[in-house]
């Protein structure tokens, strides 16, 4: 019988399962399958499993139990095993590697930090600041200007907006950075010029909480850093 997986924990973690039910349709008690130190948290897995919004909210139903009692490694959506043989299997060969893991982890909470930028509020501030700029687009406005002149006005906003959302991001990251363990940064994007997670002590929360604030008041207009948790430290898994 297939096992679909949500997380692994020491084996004296609570485990309190009692009424959650796994994803898929009917009934799917989730349980533990235990190893010698380490546990791994399961039910049945369904003949397909599909992304639909009850499955992922079981799937985070059972972790966010799993988290608010202990520490816990969550696996992401989808993680199937061929039998509880072959979980047990897992759980023996990265049993050092799942130990030094849970150990990092506890006490420990994810923080998400994006930091996103009104795009029209950037290249005004662009345009009033460099006369460079400013002249070329006045030249080029409604289709006038040389196709020369409007790829160099397009080239000179591109570095400039990447130069500015660079410099934004060191600074909001410089302000986060003593009040965390860890970090992962993710590529900018279109969207977010900086997409980041925190590992922080759970001790330590109030002083990250206050920092981000701290960081985001200074900020100049247009620009938002959006901070979210706590939360299982998800991305550290």
């Amino acid at each position: 019988m297939s096992l679909y997986v949500y997380a692994i924990t020491k084996s004296s973690h609570p485990l309190r399962l009692d009424g959650l039910n796994g994803v898929g349709e009917g009934e799917s008690p989730v349980r533990a399958v235990r190893g010698t130190k380490l546990c791994a948290v399961v039910s049945q897995a369904p003949e397909d499993v599909t992304v639909s919004r009850s499955d992922l909210e079981a799937h985070h139903a059972v972790q966010e139990r799993l988290w608010n009692d202990g520490t816990m490694l969550p696996l992401g959506f989808g993680f199937v095993a061929e039998d509880e043989d072959a979980v047990l299997a897992v759980l023996g060969e990265g049993a050092e590697q799942f130990e030094e893991r849970l150990e990092e982890l506890t006490d420990r909470v994810e923080f998400n930090a994006k930091g996103v930028q009104e795009e029209e509020a950037i290249l005004r501030q662009i345009v009033d600041e460099s006369e460079q700029i400013r002249q070329l687009n006045e030249t080029t406005r409604e289709g006038g200007g040389t196709y020369e002149e409007r790829l160099e006005l397009g080239r000179l906003l591109n570095d400039e907006v990447l130069a500015r959302q660079t410099a934004l991001a060191e600074n909001v990251l410089a302000a986060l950075r003593p009040h965390a363990y860890a970090e992962r940064l993710a590529e900018p994007s279109q969207q977010y010029f900086l997409s980041a997670s925190f590992l922080v002590d759970r001790q330590g929360v109030e002083e990250f909480t206050q920092a981000a604030e701290d960081a985001t008041e200074e900020l100049p207009e247009g620009v938002e850093v959006r901070i979210r948790g706590p939360l299982p430290p998800y991305s550290f898994a």
